[in-house]
């Protein structure tokens, strides 16, 4: 199988048929009966779970379990559950479009990376359409992420991200941070392993409700950047050719 898609999902029982109606006609053109979309129902308490049963399309999973975990979790086991060659994750939205689902999938096939990271810093109008506040924390965060965390890359937070599947497991087995902050987690082991990545300039295309608190979650990220550094200075890490 060439490709899984991971949608983590909670509370989004008004979003799902969106979701359906403008991801698989893109699937079923660009990697016909070599794809399959994994919708991660993270313990939501509306009816997302039954919303998206009733728009089941071929190359469709539906993970659930009972209680919210956070996205970060939900990705570790989207992550287990892959079948394809590459993982690709996005967001219930759709953000950044479609098109970065074949775009991620070549630069990964092509051999040239095992990891694709979507940069909104990288793209000249990145960040059009952000609120002042959303801006300014986001770049405060990754001033911080910088300086703080040691992240090498310039966008550690961007919604989309694929993995070469052998990499994208090892990775996930590895994050223990539930949420948010999960993908600093990942980018720092996937360095430690000495994994190649590459930045993509994306574009936000839908603009939907953000489900981050800037406050609440700004410290929740900075004790969780606390701990990841602890955890991953002293955690033992296969190397590539372990793995790969």
């Amino acid at each position: 199988m060439k490709i899984s898609v991971l949608i983590p999902m909670y509370n989004e029982e008004t979003a799902v048929a969106a979701l359906i109606a403008r991801l698989f006609p893109y699937m079923k053109e660009h990697f016909p009966g070599e794809y399959e979309v994994i919708l991660i129902n993270d313990g939501s308490t509306d009816k997302t779970a039954e919303e998206a049963e009733k728009h089941k399309e071929e190359g469709f999973r539906l993970l659930s379990y009972a209680k919210n975990r956070g996205k970060g979790y939900a990705l570790c086991r989207g992550m287990e559950e892959a079948k394809g060659d590459v993982i690709f994750f996005t967001d219930c939205d759709l953000a950044y479009g479609t098109d970065v689902i074949g775009e991620f999938y070549g630069i990964l096939s092509d051999g040239e990376a095992d990891v694709a990271v979507g940069s909104r810093a990288l793209h000249p109008d990145g960040y059009r359409g952000y609120g002042l506040c959303r801006r300014v924390a986001s770049r405060a965060y990754l001033w911080l992420l910088h300086s703080y965390g040691g992240l090498s890359l310039s966008d550690s937070q961007c919604g989309c991200k694929a993995y070469r599947r052998p990499a994208g497991q090892a990775v996930f087995s590895l994050v223990k941070t539930d949420g948010f902050a999960f993908d600093m987690e990942a980018i720092l082991i996937g360095q430690k392993m000495g994994l190649r990545f590459c930045e993509v300039p994306v574009l936000i295309k839908n603009h939907g409700k953000s489900s981050v608190h800037v406050l609440r979650d700004t410290r929740r990220m900075l004790h969780d950047l606390s701990q990841i550094k602890k955890r991953v200075k002293t955690l033992q890490i296969p190397k590539k050719n372990e793995i790969m």
